[in-house]
């Protein structure tokens, strides 16, 4: 079965004019796809990921296809969550932790989950400019992710790249999210291990710390002690721990180490990596880390049934057509929410 159909690297055909024809790419095959990847052509790794993110029906089945034969090669990566509010460092500071890695001979792959603009619906796509370095590594890849709006979409599309970058090779994945709402939930369910970024020197540091940030990170990362903020930045560190200590024990007993960094200059990201390394070797000891990933493969699936199904409902002719009248009269009163919701589920065929 051949894939990526519908791609090219341009149009094919010249305008009359005298103009030589852009030549299209070639067309892969799923067999293509599943023997580039394993082989860490990194061409053929972008393309496979274009091949997930398109929104086409076809691509969609091959893309399926191409994932379920490289699914053998999939889970031995360590998967990490980076959060923080912006202008924490983020960038900055996954760039060091990449090339301190790719200099201890793992192969690191990036992807970011990006915001997408709801007027232009382009992405901000800047990653490979923010990570001039890392992006220049032969052992380092790095890809955004546009969400085109949908958190939904984005899910589905990070974790199938996921796949197809350890697929390719990566040891380490890399997941940045923008660290707000609930793209922060989202990351944290594809990832074994989620690490939030703080800052220090902004007021007083806990406030507008949400309570669910803290119940979901695995570590807390005081970034930029330097440049003479180390004071300010063990401040921090201490009242984040005395944050942590208010609440309930971590899940799995782990311990939720609170540490200071520095993108910057590099320091704490050994101790900080140490961590994350003694949190696998941990986990997989108890038959935690597969107990974890197992529960997310279940909460994925039945994530993308329910958003399938809202999609279908929304997309339904008769709904459709139904659905201003009933908003109307819930809104004006004259009908319960639960008679206007069932008013909905009857239209689309579902009958309490």
């Amino acid at each position: 079965m051949s894939a990526d159909r519908t791609t090219s690297d341009g149009t094919g055909g010249g305008d009359g004019g005298g103009q030589r024809a852009v030549p299209r790419r070639r067309t892969l095959t799923v067999d293509d796809y599943v023997t580039g990847v394993r082989a860490g052509d990194r061409a053929i790794l972008g393309r496979a990921i274009s091949l997930v993110e398109s929104n086409a029906r076809a691509h969609y089945e091959v893309a399926q296809e191409v994932l379920t034969q490289l699914l053998p090669a999939t889970g031995k990566a360590r998967r990490v969550g980076i959060s923080g509010v912006p202008g924490v460092g983020k960038s900055t500071f996954i760039e060091a932790l990449g090339k301190q890695l790719t200099t201890d001979g793992h192969r690191v792959a990036v992807l970011a989950v990006d915001p997408t603009s709801e007027r232009t619906h382009g992405s901000i796509l800047g990653d490979k400019t923010r990570m001039v370095l890392l992006s220049q590594d032969l052992n380092a890849f790095i890809r955004p992710s546009p969400s085109s709006g949908s958190l939904g979409g984005v899910g589905r599309k990070t974790r199938e790249t996921m796949l197809l970058c350890e697929a390719a090779g990566f040891d380490v994945v890399l997941v940045e999210t923008v660290g707000v709402g609930q793209s922060e939930t989202m990351v944290a369910e594809m990832v074994d291990f989620y690490l939030v970024l703080m800052l220090a020197g902004a007021g007083d540091e806990l406030q507008g710390i949400k309570r669910g940030i803290l119940e979901l990170a695995d570590m807390i990362a005081v970034n930029k002690a330097d440049s003479g903020n180390e004071k300010q930045a063990e401040r921090a560190r201490r009242e984040y721990e005395g944050a942590l200590h208010l609440m309930h024990a971590h899940k799995d007993g782990w311990q939720v180490p609170v540490l200071k960094c520095s993108g910057a200059s590099g320091a704490g990201l050994k101790e900080l990596w140490g961590h994350i390394e003694r949190h696998r070797a941990e986990s997989q000891e108890s038959g935690l880390l597969a107990k974890r990933r197992q529960e997310q493969l279940l909460r994925w699936t039945w994530a993308m049934v329910e958003s399938e199904l809202m999609s279908a409902l929304r997309h339904h002719a008769e709904v459709a057509r139904l659905v201003p009248g009933i908003e109307q009269r819930v809104h004006d009163g004259s009908l319960t929410a639960t008679l206007g919701a069932q008013s909905i589920l009857e239209a689309f065929g579902i009958r309490r």
